[in-house]
């Protein structure tokens, strides 16, 4: 006998907070289940309330399997999708149809037929397949774990699959790679729908860094330094209390005693990145806060960051955020939040 639905929650009285909904679906991982949760989860505004509402579905009310030794309860069907303002897909290593002939299957299709037009859809790791299948990723840019981009474009032909960054952000799409790069994503949801600040917020309540940026490389050779070789902390540490000034390669590497070919080789195996990429990567967290948090002309900005001039800033904000300054710090400055839906009853 199918155990009866559970009630789905009435949306708050407004103005509501944006409700995720998170579909949990047989042979998921319960590490990237929990994301959705514990970043959207610790999302505040200024007097403490929450954010966003997280709900978890499945393609049925009841226990669904992880690759686990235990199952997890979800209280709801996917009815409850057609009240979501965003949709999480987290990751499962049984996706059937999905995955292996990169098609829907029917119950699956009925699920997601619940998904409002304008709802914002998010995938972590090989969620992206049941988006791909749904044909919400043709002819966008994606990414999923690293071991499974060339299977996953080869199913997906339409898709452009970028195998070589922590998540994409196409709007009102947004995949992210495996594990620890859903958490990165989601920071990235918070960050733009409510600023750095909150996103920040969360991220120390985490403890997990604020930022890195989606375009980082998935992996790295080492991604942890071997014991004998001296680290780049230090010279992080210094250029973060320097970042207004004009800042050269060989100071960097002075600071850790190194030769500037070791210090950047060093530095690129620890973080990823180039010793340029990063530094910029601050400056650009830096203005954010700077628009966030004051009303300081743009030229100011420019120099309190290290850009300079208003146009270098323009164009490093431009690049990372998709938006100018101006428009970065209207959003923001204005108290704006993520697009809403109507919820369910609205016309």
């Amino acid at each position: 006998m199918e155990p009866e639905p559970s009630p789905i929650p009435a949306p708050r009285a407004a103005p509501r907070a944006h409700r995720v909904v998170v579909l949990a679906l047989a042979g998921l991982l319960p590490f990237e289940l929990g994301i959705p949760h514990r970043i959207f989860g610790r999302a505040k505004d200024p007097a403490g309330s929450p954010l966003y509402e997280i709900l978890t579905c499945g393609l049925a009310p009841g226990p669904v399997r992880t690759d686990a030794d235990f199952a997890v309860h979800v209280e709801h069907g996917p009815e409850l999708l057609a009240t979501a303002d965003t949709v999480v897909v987290p990751a499962s290593y049984e996706l059937g149809p999905a995955y292996e002939h990169g098609r829907l299957s029917g119950e699956l299709a009925a699920a997601l037929a619940h998904i409002r037009p304008g709802t914002r859809l998010v995938s972590i790791c090989t969620g992206g397949y049941v988006l791909a299948a749904a044909g919400y990723l043709d002819g966008r840019r994606a990414t999923t774990h690293w071991a499974s981009a060339e299977h996953f474009q080869r199913t997906f032909p339409a898709v452009r699959v970028d195998a070589g960054v922590l998540y994409t952000d196409d709007g009102d799409v947004l995949t992210s790679a495996g594990v620890a790069a859903g958490i990165d994503l989601c920071l990235h949801i918070v960050r733009r729908d409510h600023g750095a600040a909150v996103a920040n917020d969360v991220a120390r309540r985490t403890v997990v860094p604020p930022h890195r940026d989606g375009g980082q490389a998935q992996f790295i050779d080492r991604p942890v330094p071997q014991p004998q070789l001296a680290s780049t902390t230090a010279a992080r540490a210094w250029v973060l209390d320097r970042l207004h000034e004009p800042l050269r390669l060989t100071d960097l590497a002075r600071q850790e005693a190194m030769s500037v070919r070791t210090f950047t080789r060093r530095f690129r195996e620890e973080s990823g990145v180039s010793p340029g990429e990063w530094i910029v990567g601050q400056r650009v967290e830096r203005a954010r806060r700077l628009l966030e948090q004051t009303d300081l002309p743009m030229e100011q900005v420019a120099r309190e960051t290290g850009f300079g001039t208003a146009q270098s800033l323009r164009k490093h904000v431009q690049a990372a955020l998709g938006v100018s300054p101006t428009a970065y710090r209207r959003t923001f400055r204005a108290g704006a939040g993520p697009t809403r839906g109507p919820g369910p009853g609205a016309p």
